[in-house]
């Protein structure tokens, strides 16, 4: 199957290095602590955050430090197969857990010792990428609830197909049978918390799929930046407002 015509275009009518569009959205969940949607193309996710809260069970604490708990979950009607899952199997559990820990390297789990962060993840929609529209939706989620960030955690896929390497694979190019990277990446310290890949590749090649992961990364990292200062202004707006 040929993704990339000889016009340079993808099967969705994107160039090779091009982004799908982002849409993102703080609060969309008053009962929670922190909430955030986040929609990469088709793939739309939805974090919530509750806390920082005492420890569910006390064994559990740490003295220095925050506990983080994470789940994952895929809503039935978010594939075209409807397929029904059970409620963590070991796929949520393994997403889970990486979500988890590209969280934490970002939070400042120092600064809330002996408390615990639960964070909910749900794709409502899915179509390719959803790991990484997963930790950028927790991240917002994190920063809404007001949790101390030390920087953001971005999350990014690219892939090789067609001898061609592709930014922000969606669902058909994913399943084309070619390696993809995810990366998890910190904009301000410059460095890489998450790398998964699925393939073999060149080191060439490996390391231009990466940087092209982490270009997407940062401009992911600079629509977050525009969305929670718009959120900041309005917030800062309503309450010039109600004090006048």
């Amino acid at each position: 199957m040929e993704f990339v015509s000889p016009e340079q275009l993808r099967l969705d009518g994107r160039r090779p290095k091009e982004l799908r569009q982002l849409k993102c959205e703080l609060g969309v969940l008053r009962s929670a602590d922190g909430s955030a949607s986040f929609e990469m193309g088709n793939t739309k996710v939805l974090a919530v955050v509750y806390g920082p809260h005492e420890v569910t069970n006390r064994a559990d604490a740490v003295p220095d430090r925050a506990v983080v708990r994470c789940e994952y979950g895929m809503a039935s009607f978010s594939t075209g197969e409807r397929r029904r899952r059970g409620k963590m199997d070991r796929r949520s559990v393994e997403i889970s857990l990486v979500i988890r820990q590209t969280l934490e390297a970002a939070i400042m789990l120092e600064l809330l010792p002996r408390t615990q962060i639960d964070i909910f993840v749900q794709v409502l929609q899915a179509d390719g990428g959803t790991r990484s529209a997963c930790i950028n939706a927790a991240t917002l989620a994190l920063c809404h609830a007001g949790i101390p960030m030390r920087d953001l955690a971005t999350s990014c896929a690219s892939g090789y197909l067609n001898a061609t390497p592709l930014l922000d694979l969606n669902y058909v190019e994913d399943s084309g049978g070619g390696p993809d990277v995810t990366v998890g990446y910190l904009p301000s310290s410059d460095k890489i918390s998450l790398l998964q890949m699925d393939a073999k590749l060149q080191m060439e090649t490996f390391e231009e799929v990466v940087k092209l992961a982490v270009t997407g990364c940062k401009a992911i990292a600079h629509r977050m930046r525009q969305v929670l200062m718009e959120h900041t202004e309005r917030l800062a707006l309503a309450r010039g407002a109600m004090q006048l």
